[in-house]
Parts: structure tokens; sequence; C-alpha cells
């Protein structure tokens, strides 16, 4: 049987010939959204053990199985690339979510700052939708989403070794590039950050200021832009 272009994720181990139980939703998604039947072919991917051809072993109503036979892929290594925002409303922050997880981001974090129009976030929600966006684009890994949290918390919390660009919205400093090594862009809210969360971030010696173009970008756009930006040059 052909192998369908369905690409499932799942947190168990892959193995040849081991059963890899699928959650209800999958179960349903698989069985009366796509119509497959037991004996269909699909990809499954963990984020640790590659991308495999599996057989669906069986289906009902509220569960399915499959078995891994063949390996199609070998697992890479993401980008080791953050991307830390000012939360949006809803669907502004479903959408940001999506991209970073087509771009490329390995960890998505929310922040709380004086000009956020949320501040909370349905967490299962984003990653259900990140988990989405991984397998209808081919990534081998769902990226970390983590809970919002303040941005002096973020800062004060700031792994060594870590690279972080400040998106000015001002446009007076150098264009965003690629860089080795770990490294985060920082997009603030509608409106900007506030005059002192700007000076205390841009005191950080671990910080740059970067320009993302010659024009002032709606925050969802700014993240998606930058993080194609620092991206650019990601190994194929």
């Amino acid at each position: 049987m052909a192998t369908t272009s369905i690409r499932l994720y799942t947190p168990l181990a892959l193995l040849a010939g081991a059963d890899v139980p699928l959650s209800a939703e999958q179960a349903h998604y698989l069985g009366n959204v796509m119509r497959l039947a037991v004996g269909a072919t699909l990809r499954v991917f963990n984020g640790r053990d590659g991308e495999w051809e599996a057989r669906l072993a069986s289906l009902s109503r509220k569960a399915a199985t499959l078995q891994p036979h063949t390996k199609t892929r070998e697992q890479i290594r993401d980008p080791d690339c953050w991307l830390c925002f000012a939360l949006l409303k809803r669907q502004k922050t479903d959408l940001v979510v999506e991209k970073a997880t087509e771009l490329g981001a390995c960890l998505i974090q929310p922040l709380i700052t004086a000009r956020t129009q949320a501040d909370h976030v349905n967490l299962d929600r984003l990653r259900a939708i990140a988990t989405e966006a991984a397998e209808q684009c081919e990534r081998l890994a769902v990226p970390q989403i983590r809970p919002p949290l303040p941005l002096a918390a973020l800062l004060a919390a700031w792994p060594a070794g870590r690279a972080l660009h400040l998106a000015d919205e001002r446009r007076t400093a150098p264009l965003l590039a690629p860089i080795a090594g770990p490294a985060a862009l920082l997009i603030g809210p509608e409106g900007g950050f506030a005059g002192p969360e700007l000076d205390a971030v841009a005191a950080h010696p671990f910080v740059t200021r970067v320009s993302l173009g010659p024009r002032i970008l709606r925050a969802e756009t700014a993240a998606i832009a930058g993080l194609a930006l620092l991206l650019a040059s990601e190994p194929s």
C-alpha cells in the first residue's frame, strides 16, 4: 500500500516493529477525518529517533496503533534559536507560534511586558498548534513552548553564552544577520517596550540591538521576519 502524505508526532520511542499507541484525537483524525483503514502507511516522528514509515496496525473510534518498519530520515539537530515575544491577542499569538515552528525555532517563550495585550495563554492549545505545524512542514521535532514569563525574570535568568537580539523599531541598528551559536530574538508588544524596559534590556552585555528593515512592523510580522533573517543560513 502506498505511503500517505500524513505525518504524525508522538512522544513515544520509535523502533522497528514496536507498537506505538496513538491518542484518541489522532485515532479520530486518521479514521474519521482522513478515512484511513488498517494497513495504511504513514510517517511518524518524535524529535529523537528520526522519521519512520509506519503501518496502521489497529484502529477504533478512540484508539489506534502504529508499527514503524522503515526509517526514512535520520534525526537532525534543530538550529539553537529561541523566540522570545511579548504576548499578543489570541489569533496573533497562534500565528506567531505556527510560523515560528515552520521557520525552525527550537524554543518559544511568551513574555509579559508593560504593554502586553494578554497575561495568560492556553499552553495546550499552543503546543497543539506547534505540533500540527511541525507535522505539516516536515520538521523532525516540535519546539518547546514555555509558560509566559515577565520580561525581568527572563533577563535575570538568561543563560551564559546565548546572544539575545533585540528588534529595534527605531531602525537605527544594523540589519539582523544570521550568526553561529546559540541565539534568541526578542520582540516587543504592539506599541513597543516601555522606555524603562528598553533601557533595562539594552543594558545587558548579551543583548544586541538589531533592525528588521526600513519599515515599522506589526509585532507578529516582526517575529516572523526576524526569525527568517536569523535562520536564513540554517544548514539543509
